[in-house]
């Protein structure tokens, strides 16, 4: 996965990385193994904060197995919990540009500063 080969550029930014799925702890663990992730996997099984983000794929109608989906993105939060940045996409094969996010990663943590 990208974000794993590019996760030493955010670790020199002082960024940390982790991902969260609407998947249980279970399957994100199996994922994380096949894929060997270097950061964790966050389990969303509710999709609360998938909602409270508003990044819920409307395209699944209840009912449909991939009902609770987000949509694709990323989110930079500083340390006090404040999103300083969000890249979502419509599509789920798409991602956001590796390049964009660690831009963007490069002015959070010059910001932190």
């Amino acid at each position: 996965m990208e974000l794993s080969e590019k996760k030493t550029e955010f670790d020199a930014l002082g960024i940390n990385v982790a991902a969260m799925s609407y998947d249980t702890d279970t399957i994100n663990s199996k994922f994380a193994d096949r894929y060997s992730l270097t950061f964790p996997l966050l389990a969303d099984k509710n999709t609360v904060h998938v909602d409270a983000f508003g990044i819920r794929n409307d395209s699944y109608a209840e009912g449909h197995r991939a009902y609770g989906v987000p949509l694709p993105g990323v989110f930079l939060v500083d340390g006090n919990g404040n999103i300083h940045s969000k890249f979502a996409e419509k599509y789920y094969r798409q991602r956001p540009a590796m390049e964009l996010l660690i831009e963007s990663a490069t002015r959070m943590a010059a910001d932190q500063n």
